[in-house]
C-alpha cells in the first residue's frame, strides 16, 4: 500500500499493542431530571384539553340545530358561553362532518359548539322564541331544549398566579446569594454560605512547587525546613518529648515571596495543603465567618497531617477593640476569636501546622502572636545581591537567552528589587526582544525591562522643550553631584533625562546598602542628595519648578521622622510619637506648644540641609554644567561616566565585590550605550 492510503486503512503495528475503540460517551444520570420530568408532565396535563368545541354563532345554533331538532343540551359556563351538545344521531349528518377531526381520545360527545353570549336573560327569551318556531313549523311537535349552568375555573391560571411570584423570590435571593458567596458553587451556594473556601492541593491536585523554585530566601528555607522534617517524619520529635511549633507567620513586605515559600513546604512535605485569603473568612451575615473557620479546621483533623495557609492574614487578624462603635458587633472580631479558640483546641500531635503571611504584622493582635500558637515569626526580606542573583537564575531558565546576559549583573542593576519585580523584569524583557523580532533576548532588553519597571514606560512621543530639558538635566545633575561628594549615600548607579511613566521626566538610580541603623549625620545627607535637584535650578537659573515635589515629599517626610520618631533635634528632645498601632486614635499625644516647636524644628532642619547643599553645589558648579552639558547629549549616564567627569568617588563602598560586579556592568554598558 502506498502512503496515500487513508489511516484505517494500513496495517496496524504490532508493537503498538490493541487499537483502543472510544466508547461513546454516556451522560451521567442526574437525579433533577425525574423533577423535570414530573414538571413537564404535569404542565402539559394542564394545558392538553380533553375535548375541543368549535366556535359558531347564535344564528347558526338556532337556524341549523334547534330548527332540525339536532340539539341535545345546551350549558351556559360562567355565564359568558353557552356550549351547544349534539344528539348521536345529529353527528351522522354530513353537515357537522367538520367534527371528526376534532378528537383527541374516542368518540367526539360533547360539547360540540361553543358561541358568547352577551346576557343569560336575553338567552333564554332567545331560546325560548326558537323553540316556540320549531313547534309553528312542525306542528304537533314541541321541544324544550334542557339548560345546564356551571362556573368552571382555571386551575393553571390560579397556580401561575402563586408560583410564578414565589419563583421569581426564590430566583432572587439565590443569585443574591451567589453573588455574596463569591459567584461559585452553583444553586447550593445558599447552603454552603458557612462552608470554608479553603482551597485543598492533596494527591489529585497535588502542589508541584519546591524549595529548587524558591531563591533568595536561604535563611528563611533553613527556619521553615524544621516544619517540613515533622511533616515527613514526626516520631523524631515526639519520642524525645519535642512539640512542633503550631504555626509560623511569615512577615515581609509585598512580592519577597511568602506564598511561594508556603507552597514550596507544602510541595516538600508532599501533605495535604489549604489555601485561603484572609478575606475569604469576612461576610456580611452574622457568623458566617467564625462557621468558616470551624469548617476548615475540621476538614485539616480529617486531613491531617496538613498545612493550612492563610494568605493576608491582617484581613482578619487586625487587633481587637479598635475604630468599633459602641456597643455593635464586629464580625471580624467574632471570627477572630474563633481562629484563636482553633488555635488552641489540638495539639501539634494531630499534625496540622498553621502558616500565614502578612505585610503588616504591627497591626496584628496580639493574642495571635503569642506563643501557642504563632510560635515563630519568619522574616522574608527583600533579597541581597547574592538571593537576587539567585532568582535571576531561576526565572531565566524557561527564556532563550543571548550570550551576553549574565544574572549577577542584572543582580546589581535591581538593587532593592523583590522576587516579584525580577519576575516582571524578566517577563518585560522576553516581551521587549518579541516585540523587536528578536530570537533570543538580549542584555539590552533587560536594561530596557529595567528601566521600565523603575522609571515606568519611556514616553517616546513627549515633545519636549529645549528649555525644559536643559532644567531636567541640571536637576538631576544636582542630584548626581551631591550623592557622589557626600559620605553615607547610596551610590549611584545610572541617571537619566528620558521622560518614563506618567509624570517622571527624569530618573536616578543608586545602589541601596543593606543597612538597618541609620545616624543623624547619615540622614542629612540623604536629605541633602534629594535636595540636590531643587538646589541646582535655584543656582543656575535662579528660579525654581515643579521637578521637585517628589523630593520635597521625601525629604519632609524625613525630617518629621527626625524630629517626632528618632528623637534626632536636641530641642524636642528624646522622645518619640511614633503610633502604628494608633493608640492615641485621632488625638495627638502632645501639646499645641509642642507641634509649633516641631514645626520649627523641621523647617530648621530642611533649611539647614539646604544650605549644606547650596554651598557644595557653589564649590562644584563647574562640574555641575559639565556634567549637565554632557547628559544632555547622551541623556543616559552610568557610573563611570561619573567616574571621567567627577574623578573617583571619595568614599568607598561598604561591599567589595558589589563594586567589581558593578565595574564589569558599567563597562558592558558603556559599550551596549555606543552600540545603540
Amino acid at each position: 500500500m502506498t502512503d496515500n492510503q487513508p489511516n484505517d486503512l494500513r496495517p496496524r503495528d504490532p508493537s503498538q499493542g490493541p487499537k483502543k475503540t472510544k466508547l461513546p460517551q454516556v451522560p451521567k444520570f442526574n437525579f433533577y431530571w425525574i423533577y423535570a420530568l414530573i414538571a413537564v408532565i404535569f404542565f402539559f396535563s394542564l394545558l392538553l384539553p380533553k375535548d375541543v368545541a368549535l366556535k359558531t354563532t347564535w344564528f347558526k345554533v338556532q337556524t341549523d340545530m334547534i330548527m332540525g331538532n339536532n340539539v341535545k343540551s345546551i350549558t351556559i359556563v360562567n355565564e359568558k358561553r353557552a356550549e351547544v351538545t349534539l344528539k348521536e344521531d345529529a353527528l351522522k349528518n354530513p353537515i357537522y362532518k367538520d367534527l371528526k377531526d376534532r378528537t383527541f381520545f374516542g368518540e367526539k360527545v360533547g360539547p360540540h359548539y361553543f358561541f358568547e353570549i352577551g346576557d343569560v336573560t336575553q338567552f333564554r327569551a332567545d331560546l325560548k322564541d326558537a323553540e316556540a318556531e320549531y313547534a309553528k313549523r312542525n306542528p304537533g311537535q314541541v321541544i324544550q331544549i334542557p339548560v345546564e349552568y356551571t362556573t368552571e375555573h382555571n386551575y393553571f391560571s390560579d397556580i401561575i398566579a402563586w408560583i410564578f411570584p414565589l419563583v421569581l423570590l426564590l430566583g432572587l435571593w439565590m443569585l443574591l446569594m451567589r453573588r455574596m458567596g463569591g459567584g461559585a458553587g452553583g444553586g447550593g451556594q445558599i447552603f454552603n454560605i458557612g462552608k470554608s473556601k479553603a482551597q485543598l492541593f492533596d494527591k489529585e491536585n497535588l502542589v508541584k512547587v519546591t524549595f529548587k523554585d524558591v531563591a533568595g530566601l536561604d535563611e528563611a528555607k533553613v527556619e521553615i525546613m524544621e516544619i517540613v522534617d515533622f511533616l515527613k517524619h514526626p516520631k523524631k520529635y515526639t519520642n524525645l518529648g519535642g512539640k512542633i511549633p503550631k504555626g509560623a507567620l511569615l512577615v515581609g513586605p509585598p512580592g519577597t515571596g511568602k506564598t511561594l515559600l508556603a507552597k514550596a513546604v507544602a510541595g516538600e512535605a508532599g501533605v495535604p495543603f489549604f489555601s485561603l485569603s484572609g478575606s475569604d473568612f469576612v461576610e456580611m451575615f452574622v457568623g458566617v465567618g467564625a462557621s468558616r473557620v470551624r469548617d476548615l479546621f475540621r476538614q485539616a483533623k480529617e486531613k491531617a497531617p496538613c498545612i493550612i495557609f492563610i494568605d493576608e492574614i491582617d484581613a482578619v487578624g487586625r487587633a481587637r477593640g479598635r475604630n468599633m462603635v459602641q456597643g455593635g458587633n464586629d464580625e471580624r472580631e467574632n471570627t477572630l476569636n474563633q481562629l484563636l479558640t482553633e488555635m488552641d483546641g489540638f495539639s501539634t500531635d494531630l499534625g496540622v501546622i498553621i502558616l500565614a503571611a502578612t505585610n503588616r504584622p504591627d497591626i496584628l493582635d496580639s493574642a495571635l502572636l503569642r506563643p501557642g500558637r504563632f510560635d515563630r515569626q519568619i522574616s522574608i526580606d527583600k533579597p541581597d545581591l547574592a538571593g537576587r542573583a539567585e532568582i535571576f537564575k531561576v526565572h531565566l531558565k524557561p527564556l532563550r537567552l543571548n550570550e551576553d546576559v549574565n544574572p549577577d549583573r542584572l543582580a546589581t542593576q535591581t538593587a532593592g528589587f523583590a522576587g516579584a519585580e525580577i519576575a516582571n523584569v524578566c517577563n518585560e524583557a522576553a516581551l521587549i526582544a518579541a516585540r523587536k523580532s528578536k530570537d533570543k533576548i538580549e542584555m539590552q532588553d533587560f536594561q530596557d525591562a529595567i528601566d521600565r519597571v523603575i522609571g515606568g514606560l519611556e514616553k517616546k512621543n513627549k515633545i519636549i522643550s529645549p528649555e525644559e530639558k536643559e532644567i531636567i538635566a541640571y536637576h538631576e545633575s544636582g542630584h548626581a553631584i551631591v550623592g557622589w561628594f557626600l559620605k553615607d549615600v547610596d551610590p549611584l548607579v545610572k541617571v537619566s533625562i528620558v521622560p518614563r511613566g506618567v509624570a517622571a521626566l527624569g530618573y536616578a538610580q543608586y545602589l541601596p546598602k543593606d543597612q538597618y541603623l541609620y545616624t543623624t549625620e547619615q540622614m542629612e545627607n540623604m536629605m541633602c542628595m534629594t535636595l540636590g535637584g531643587r538646589v541646582a535650578e535655584d543656582i543656575i537659573f535662579g528660579r525654581i519648578s515643579t521637578g521637585a515635589q517628589n523630593d520635597l515629599e521625601r525629604i519632609t517626610k524625613m525630617a518629621y521622622a527626625m524630629v517626632t520618631i528618632y528623637g534626632m533635634n536636641s530641642k524636642v528632645g528624646n522622645v518619640s510619637f511614633y503610633d502604628p498601632n494608633n493608640e492615641y486614635g485621632f488625638t495627638k499625644p502632645y501639646s499645641d506648644k509642642t507641634a509649633e516647636m516641631i514645626d520649627i524644628e523641621v523647617r530648621n532642619q530642611i533649611d539647614l540641609c539646604y544650605s549644606k547643599t547650596k554651598q557644595l553645589l557653589l564649590d562644584k558648579k563647574d562640574k555641575l554644567e559639565e556634567l549637565s552639558r554632557i547628559l544632555l547629549q547622551r541623556e543616559i549616564l552610568f557610573q563611570h561616566d561619573l567616574e571621567e567627569i567627577l574623578g573617583k568617588r571619595p568614599f568607598e563602598a561598604s561591599k567589595n565585590q558589589e563594586d567589581e560586579i558593578l565595574a564589569a556592568n558599567n563597562q558592558a554598558a558603556e559599550t551596549e550605550a555606543k552600540t545603540v
